[in-house]
C-alpha cells in the first residue's frame, strides 16, 4: 500500500513538472497585434537556424575544397551575403510552419526582392558568373583568353569583372556575365605553347616542292619557333589566282604570336624573291566583244 502511494506521488509530481514545462513553453510573446510567438516556437526557430548553419558550413567546405587560397577569400564574400539570405528565408519558413502569420512579411519581401532583382539584374549575373568561374576553374590568372573577338592575358579575376591586358598594353575589363553569353576561347588551358600558322599563295606553275622547302626554312630558323613538334606545310587549296599553302608551327608565347608571324612573313617574302617564286595578285581575264553594226 505504501509503495502504491509512493508511485502515485511520483506520478503526480512528474505530471506537475511536465505541466509546468508545457506552460512555460506555451508562453507567448506578442511582437505586434498580428504576430505572436511562443517559447517553443523560438526553440524551433533556433534549432532550424543551427541546422542551417551546419549545412551551410559543409557546403562551403565542399565548394572551396579545391580552390586556391586567394580565390577562397573572394568566394567567402559571396558566401557571406548568400548565408544571410538563406537565414532570412529559413526564418520566415520556420515561423510560418509553427503557425506565426508572416504573410505580410512574405509579401513585402517578395516585392522587395523583385524590385532589387530587376534593378540589379546584370550585377547579379556578373556575380553568379564570377562564382562559376571560381568554382569550375575554367579561367586562371595568366591565361590568354579570347572572348567576343578580344584577346588578353588575365591579370585579375573578381566577382563582378575579369581584368585582362591586351597585346597593346591596354586594360580590358570584361563583365563576368559575358562568359555565359559568349564562347570563351582559352588559348593556354592546355599549356603555354600553341599552334600558329601563316598562309601564303604562289603563282600557278611554281615548284610546289621548292615552296614547301622554303616555307619550312622560314619557320624553322625563327628563334621563337619550337623544334618539336616540327613545323608542317599544308597545301590547302587550288585558289582562283594562286596555289594556297599554310605553314604550321608551334611557339611558347601565343600572346605575342603576331611578332614571330610577322617575322616569318618577311622571311618568306625574302626567300621567294631569291628563288623566283611569285606571290600573285588576283587576276581576271576580260573579253570585249564588238557587236556587228
Amino acid at each position: 500500500m505504501i509503495q502504491d502511494l509512493s508511485a502515485l506521488e511520483e506520478t503526480i509530481t512528474e505530471s506537475s513538472a511536465w505541466e509546468k514545462i508545457r506552460t512555460f513553453l506555451n508562453l507567448h510573446l506578442d511582437l505586434s497585434e498580428d504576430i505572436s510567438i511562443s517559447i517553443l516556437d523560438m526553440l524551433v526557430v533556433i534549432t532550424a537556424i543551427f541546422i542551417t548553419t551546419i549545412i551551410l558550413r559543409i557546403a562551403l567546405r565542399a565548394f572551396t575544397r579545391h580552390l586556391p587560397i586567394e580565390d577562397k577569400g573572394k568566394f567567402n564574400v559571396v558566401y557571406g551575403y548568400f548565408r544571410w539570405l538563406v537565414y532570412l528565408i529559413i526564418l520566415l519558413i520556420t515561423l510560418h510552419s509553427v503557425g506565426v502569420d508572416v504573410t505580410a512579411v512574405f509579401a513585402a519581401s517578395a516585392a522587395l526582392l523583385i524590385g532589387i532583382g530587376l534593378a540589379l539584374q546584370t550585377l547579379f549575373q556578373d556575380i553568379i558568373s564570377g562564382v562559376f568561374i571560381l568554382i569550375d576553374q575554367s579561367v586562371h590568372v595568366g591565361d590568354i583568353i579570347e572572348i567576343d573577338g578580344k584577346v588578353g592575358r588575365v591579370e585579375e579575376i573578381n566577382l563582378r569583372t575579369t581584368r585582362a591586358v591586351t597585346i597593346d598594353n591596354k586594360v580590358l575589363v570584361i563583365p563576368n556575365h559575358l562568359y555565359l553569353e559568349n564562347s570563351l576561347y582559352n588559348w593556354t588551358q592546355n599549356g603555354t605553347s600553341t599552334r600558329e600558322s601563316v598562309s601564303v599563295g604562289v603563282a600557278y606553275g611554281s615548284d610546289v616542292q621548292l615552296v614547301k622547302t622554303l616555307l619550312l626554312q622560314a619557320a624553322s630558323t625563327h628563334p621563337d619557333v619550337i623544334s618539336s613538334p616540327e613545323p608542317t606545310v599544308v597545301f590547302t587549296d587550288f585558289g582562283e589566282s594562286s596555289l594556297d599553302f599554310k605553314i604550321v608551327f608551334t611557339i611558347n608565347d601565343s600572346f605575342k604570336a603576331q611578332f614571330p608571324k610577322s617575322d616569318i612573313r618577311f622571311e618568306i617574302d625574302k626567300l621567294f624573291r631569291e628563288n623566283n617564286i611569285t606571290i600573285p595578285f588576283p587576276q581576271r581575264d576580260i573579253h570585249i566583244k564588238e557587236q556587228a553594226k
